[in-house]
């Protein structure tokens, strides 16, 4: 099967609130798909009719070739899902959480035994087997949640922002993890407001914004759609960011963008980067920094939306959607 995940015309509504409104999306088989928006852009709640828990009021999802409403035990036998937040049972044992999963799924108590042994291991936690949940680290609960939604070797795995509060080195450990399970044939549908995560993990990437689609395709074909090249100048004075940055305006005549010590702007024509580098210099701005490179995610979502992926205060539905369950085949 060519796609794992087939959605045509997705509509969800909440109290009058529109959270989808027409979403097309389709999962390559043994493929990471992003889905990508901020909170309120319907993201936990396509993920939600995916695994069943919701049903749409119109459209159609299909899950392995199999519709999610007609079909749920069918879906439900297919996936693996984790939510935002670690779902683990922290009174009890990495062991016993996995176990118990185990249990739950119709295995023998000697092929539970196995299995969570054998996941423990894989996800690095077999030292920590025997402590309670509670102990664990934000990463270890995490690896554990993840683990915990493999038990059933399911074939799609859904994971709804599973770097949520994670700091950097538990964020980059959990995509080591994600990678593994792709190589091993998992198709991973991923939602995410971390535009770095899409782009590190990503083969192909969605774009929703106020529940509908507003782009979609590879990283590398979202940058070349937002458009140009970015300029990026960086002068050595602090004190002389915004010098640069009117002068790099002047000259491209195109919206300059500051932060971290940088003014970028997009530009059509490389043909303007001699003018910068000349007004520069007759204006005695030394430069640290200046590059010519492909725009960032985080650039193309606000060319695509006119605004930046920051998170907004409201989730996805106002039912609690956001509060994604996990679901085990």
């Amino acid at each position: 099967m060519t796609h794992a995940i087939r959605v045509e015309g997705l509509v969800k509504r909440f109290k009058g609130h529109t959270a989808l409104d027409g979403v097309d999306l389709t999962a390559r088989t043994g493929a990471v798909l992003g889905v990508l928006g901020p909170n309120g852009s319907g993201k936990t709640t396509t993920v939600r009719i995916l695994a069943t828990l919701l049903r749409p009021d119109a459209g159609q999802a299909l899950v392995g070739g199999h519709d999610v409403v007609r079909e749920p035990h069918a879906v439900r036998r297919l996936i693996g899902l984790t939510g935002q937040y670690a779902a683990v049972d922290e009174d009890l044992s990495g062991t016993q959480n996995l176990m118990l999963i185990a249990r739950l799924l119709g295995f023998s108590r000697a092929d539970a035994r196995a299995r969570a042994a054998e996941l423990l291991d894989r996800f690095a936690l077999s030292d920590a087997a025997d402590r309670a949940a509670k102990t664990y680290s934000g990463g270890m609960r995490r690896r554990l949640d993840l683990a915990a939604s493999l038990v059933g070797r399911p074939s799609l795995l859904y994971l709804d922002e599973p770097t949520t509060g994670l700091d950097p080195h538990s964020r980059n450990e959990l995509w080591d993890v994600v990678r593994d399970l792709v190589r091993d044939g998992v198709t991973v549908l991923l939602t995410t407001q971390y535009l770095e995560e899409a782009d590190q993990l990503a083969d192909d990437i969605v774009v929703l914004d106020r529940g509908r689609v507003i782009s979609e395709g590879t990283p590398d074909q979202l940058k070349t759609r937002a458009g140009s090249q970015v300029l990026q100048v960086r002068p050595v004075e602090a004190a002389r960011l915004d010098q640069a940055a009117r002068i790099v305006e002047a000259v491209t005549g195109a919206e300059v963008r500051s932060g971290d010590g940088a003014a970028n702007a997009s530009v059509s024509d490389t043909a303007v980067l001699p003018e910068v580098v000349r007004r520069l210099d007759d204006a005695g701005v030394q430069v640290a920094e200046l590059t010519l490179r492909k725009p960032s995610l985080d650039e193309v979502f606000l060319a695509l939306t006119g605004h930046t992926a920051e998170p907004a205060p409201a989730g996805d539905d106002p039912a609690g959607a956001d509060q994604t369950e996990r679901t085990h085949a």
